[in-house]
């Protein structure tokens, strides 16, 4: 394969960075396993940094998308919380445990637009979700939405940090789950969790 379109080369380089990290991977790494000469990716960026920020912008448009579908889909918002449990879980399963790290660490621009995502976007739509639970009296009554969403967007961090959660001890879909189990429990209401609890058993699922 001697021609790769824009979009299509960006998207392939996303699924190597999720299965192999992205410090790990040179520039001729990536044109290797893409089968095209490291001149076809460097017609599309300049350099490995602006490939991580290009795969960076296609990450997080997939992650606003299947986000506003779910939260489109769904009406009642415990299950919303998990339908998108299972939307991470699944991701992080997929996912070189070294990439929040590598961006942290080398890639600056990228993670900039990462923190982003979740300072501004995943806090509207946790906040939402806490408003909207509350309203339908899954949430309990005096939670303080804004406050909760920005405590689940610093947790979330701690997911990712491995001098807490060493990834030769723990895998980042089984502390997420946990930490979901905690987000949970920590606001619904007694309706909250009867419904949840029902909910799990039919849809037999393992989550919360």
């Amino acid at each position: 394969m001697c021609f790769m379109k824009r979009e299509e080369l960006i998207n392939k380089v996303h699924d190597l960075f999720m299965r192999y990290g992205i410090k790990s991977l040179t520039m001729d790494d990536i044109a290797q396993n893409l089968k095209v000469s490291k001149k076809t990716v460097y017609s599309v960026v300049k350099d490995k940094a602006e490939l991580v920020s290009a795969v960076m912008d296609v990450a997080c448009e997939k992650d606003k998308s299947v986000a506003n579908h779910i939260m489109e889909t769904f009406d009642n918002a415990i299950d919303e919380v998990v339908e998108i449990t299972k939307y991470v879980s699944n991701m992080l399963r997929q996912m070189h445990p070294s990439i929040y790290y590598d961006l942290e660490k080398y890639y600056p621009e990228a993670w900039k637009k990462l923190n982003n995502l979740k300072n501004e976007f995943h806090y509207k739509i946790i906040t939402k979700n806490l408003e909207i639970g509350v309203k339908q009296g899954l949430y309990r009554p005096n939670l303080n939405p804004p406050v909760i969403a920005k405590i689940y967007i610093q947790k979330i961090d701690l997911v990712f940090t491995g001098e807490i959660f060493s990834t030769s001890k723990y895998r980042l879909d089984e502390v997420f789950d946990e930490l979901m189990r905690y987000h949970i429990y920590g606001i619904a209401s007694t309706k909250g969790i009867d419904y949840l609890k029902e909910k799990l058993k039919t849809e037999n699922l393992n989550l919360l």
